[in-house]
């Protein structure tokens, strides 16, 4: 859990655990994208580094090919991983939207408020979506 060191209510834990399941296989594949890419990259910019500015009389096409090629699939990689963290995003607020329209306690413009935060601001909708969960709690 991410949240385990935070001192957050259970109704919340339980409800960030939800949420959590849905983005895991989104998050442990952008990690592990970007886990390979970044050696790939950096080993590959090195190497060519090295190859054409320190010993470029002794520099290979067919070497400087795989270098370039292995430095493109780094980046690919990470490119990758840029967009399978926009899709986490992107499932993560659709979750806690979702969550937000099933609940029965909270009122329709208590609702439609969260919902217009979290949509404006994704960057802090974990915060918004805690708040809307503490309120829904003292509603009930």
């Amino acid at each position: 859990m991410f949240f385990s060191s935070m001192q957050i209510p259970g109704f919340v834990k339980k409800e960030i655990e939800k949420l959590e399941e849905v983005i895991t296989p989104f998050m442990k594949k952008a990690n592990r994208l970007s886990f390979w890419s970044f050696p790939l990259i950096a080993i590959s910019l090195f190497q060519l580094f090295f190859l054409l500015f320190i010993t470029p009389e002794s520099a290979h096409m067919l070497t400087l090919g795989i270098y370039a090629v292995i430095g493109a699939v780094g980046f690919a990689l990470a490119k990758e991983a840029k967009i399978q963290r926009k899709e986490l995003v992107k499932k993560s607020t659709d979750y806690m939207i979702k969550r937000i329209r099933a609940s029965l306690t909270a009122p329709e413009h208590v609702k439609t408020n969260y919902i217009n935060e979290i949509e404006k601001h994704p960057r802090k909708a974990m915060v918004h979506f805690i708040t809307f969960l503490k309120v829904e709690n003292s509603m009930e």
